[in-house]
């Protein structure tokens, strides 16, 4: 069984920053690919960012050029670095894995098969 956790979300004020965390434990594909997603009150989950297991880095284009993904396969983690906070950015962040895929499923949450139970993120104008 493969778990994730999440942490690093918090509040802060617009132009901020915030690094998210997600620590991967249990067995799976050492290529897996890893994702991050949101969720803000009322919207459907959308795709924020997902990087390789090579570390080829698909952000969405919403934060392109604010948010960094990266991830340190020894220690199953991947990160979100998120610079330049807007409240727009508000919502609950979700990790993800899955199986290795091409980049246009990669952008999409059917895939991943596991989810963490996401961490909140709010930022005030």
């Amino acid at each position: 069984q493969v778990q994730l956790e999440e942490s690093g979300g918090g509040l802060v004020q617009a132009g901020d920053s915030l690094r998210l965390s997600c620590a991967a434990s249990g067995r799976f594909a050492p290529n897996s690919a890893m994702g991050w997603f949101r969720q803000a009150p009322g919207k459907e989950r959308e795709f924020v960012a997902a990087i390789t297991s090579g570390g080829s880095a698909v952000p969405a284009e919403s934060v392109e050029g604010r948010f960094t993904i990266s991830r340190n396969n020894a220690r199953n983690t991947q990160y979100l670095q998120m610079d330049n906070l807007k409240p727009e950015d508000t919502g609950v962040y979700y990790c993800a894995l899955g199986r290795r895929t091409n980049i246009e499923t990669m952008r999409t949450a059917a895939g991943y098969s596991y989810w963490g139970e996401g961490t909140q993120v709010t930022v005030s104008s």
